[in-house]
């Protein structure tokens, strides 16, 4: 079965602000029907990319595809694309029912089609019976909502979304997402979204593009992404793995001998290994305190997490505290500051990256 065509993609997208490079040589494609997340910290050049996919930016360098047709230079109003922005902007002076048909009554479509559209919009985003309703008589939810309508209304080929929740309180973003994964299905359309938090991306998306300065640094399911990390970066940013430098000494079949922190520990090499300088991503979670282990470490920090507890400590021949995250079922406690432990995980919940020597 072939993978669905694009819906909209860009080649080789190069953008500059004077001297700063935003954007530098960008291939991707957003494929029809899937919710793709560009994810990574602020100023890496993710909304940038969605400003020149939408036609706010016109870039310095690539081009911008419809399908197979080229509308680099085709100004904003002209693409079958809509934006969501982080802050809604609502028509004060407009009811709900008139701020999402705002689109379709400058267009000229006809008031019995406009209104089963924006009655289809309003539905589609459970507010069916607001459209009455003056914006200020609205919840910040409620209001990201009318803009996910106003957006929807004009049935779009790609929505593009720049941070839509990051205004929200926690508890409707998290239902913010519910209702953004129902809303993708039931349209269907081309979802693509920004934000730099990365428990949303994961949530949210079929696919995550990491991004790091102005680069992609990698592509993904979110499977892929948070247990099979490519890059430091992506291990560091998507999770908050420890990245640990460690000299392979052996290589045997689809385990590696390395050491860290004067310790010989016995690892799954996936994709292969050489022996010589590596990067070890080790997930703070998968990380078991005992009281002995193959590595020792010094509490040096802890803190209580609702269904854990998250620990920094110190571990001999490392520069940066090591993050372990272990369970509070079964009445533990936090372990005291300046406890000395023992770390040990599984051999194939971490893995090995290629890491330069440095002279």
């Amino acid at each position: 079965m072939s993978a669905p065509a694009a819906a909209v993609s860009v080649e080789r997208v190069t953008h500059r602000f004077g001297s700063v490079v935003a954007l530098d040589d960008v291939t991707l494609s957003f494929r029809q029907g899937e919710f793709v997340t560009m994810l990574g910290p602020s100023g890496c050049g993710k909304t940038t990319l969605l400003r020149v996919v939408a036609g706010f930016e016109r870039p310095t360098l690539g081009r911008v595809l419809l399908g197979d047709t080229d509308i680099t230079r085709l100004s904003p109003h002209r693409r079958p694309l809509n934006m969501v922005f982080q802050r809604p902007t609502l028509f004060p002076h407009l009811d709900v029912a008139g701020n999402v048909a705002f689109g379709l009554r400058v267009a000229g479509v006809e008031r019995r089609e406009r209104d089963a559209r924006v009655a289809e919009a309003l539905r589609l985003v459970r507010l069916e019976d607001y459209g009455k309703r003056r914006a200020d008589e609205l919840s910040g939810g409620q209001m990201q909502r009318v803009a996910l309508a106003r957006a929807l209304v004009n049935r779009p080929t790609v929505l593009l979304l720049d941070e839509p929740l990051s205004a929200l309180d926690l508890t409707i973003r998290l239902e913010m997402e519910v209702e953004l994964r129902r809303i993708h299905r039931e349209s269907r359309a081309t979802f693509v979204y920004v934000t730099h938090d990365q428990r949303e991306a994961l949530a949210l998306s079929d696919r995550v593009v990491v991004f790091c300065d102005g680069r992609v640094d990698q592509v993904g399911t979110p499977d892929e992404i948070y247990h099979r990390p490519s890059s430091p970066f992506a291990a560091r940013f998507v999770g908050d793995a420890n990245v640990l430098p460690v000299r392979v000494t052996r290589v045997d079949g689809d385990e590696a001998t390395v050491v860290l922190g004067g310790s010989d520990l016995v690892v799954k090499a996936r994709g292969g290994a050489s022996v010589g300088a590596a990067w070890l991503v080790v997930r703070p979670e998968v990380v078991r305190i005992q009281a002995e282990g193959p590595l020792r470490g010094i509490v040096r920090d802890g803190a209580f997490r609702g269904t854990g507890f998250s620990y920094q400590l110190d571990v001999p021949g490392l520069e940066e505290p090591f993050k372990a995250e272990v369970s509070s079922e079964g009445g533990a406690a936090l372990l005291p500051i300046g406890s000395e432990v023992g770390l040990r995980w599984d051999p194939g919940a971490c893995v090995l990256l290629q890491r330069e020597e440095t002279t």
